[in-house]
């Protein structure tokens, strides 16, 4: 074995020790801060303020963080522009919807569950997107720059600043059965990794 395979091989094991499991699907609000947690993008949906679609939806990939993986808040975080499209729709309007999916971890991939198959759980937030400032601010950019490292490159005239989900509703399709609701408040309470022993 040479030492890049020796490199590799020790980096998969280290990969695959920190796979967590995926919670029980009866565990609603659980399997919503796992999917959350373990996502490293959303497609975010907001009201179009932009001909020609004004007024409809539109729906565009964001970078969010809740921190590491792990140790996730519940809450995602997001590193905007106001040069940014969607980033002027909610200037105008800050409801949206955000969808993430295990389809973009290897998950579903591994056990051969399409992304649309319920089996591969995803979820929706509803709620409204606002600017944190102060300590918030500092959270923000520690949990989104140790996941998106690129992020503390990007151009400073562009007038970055953080902001995150403020959720309303939780939506989660992860089996059989239909959308499952979770208010905020049980979401935030969940523990999305038992503790082995």
């Amino acid at each position: 074995m040479t030492v890049t395979e020796f490199v590799l091989c020790l980096a998969f094991m280290a990969i695959s020790a920190n796979q967590f499991r995926i919670p029980p699907h009866e565990e609603v609000a659980r399997m919503a801060r796992f999917v959350i947690n373990q996502c490293d993008w959303a497609s975010m949906a907001t009201i179009s303020t932009h001909d020609p679609v004004k007024g409809q939806p539109f729906s565009n990939a964001f970078a969010i963080s809740d921190g590491p993986v792990g140790y996730g808040t519940g809450t995602p975080y997001m590193y905007l522009t106001r040069m940014e499209i969607s980033v002027q729709d909610l200037q105008v309007n800050p409801q949206a919807s955000m969808s993430v999916s295990l389809a973009q971890t290897p998950f579903c991939k591994h056990r051969g569950y399409d992304p649309q198959s319920p089996l591969c759980a995803h979820i929706i937030l509803s709620g409204s997107v606002e600017e944190v400032n102060g300590t918030e601010a500092d959270v923000a950019k520690k949990v989104l720059f140790s996941r998106h490292p690129e992020m503390s490159d990007w151009p400073v005239d562009h007038n970055w600043f953080f902001a995150k989900m403020n959720i309303t509703q939780v939506w989660v399709l992860d089996y059989f059965g239909g959308v499952k609701m979770v208010s905020p408040e049980d979401y935030y309470k969940a523990t999305p990794y038992k503790k082995h022993h």
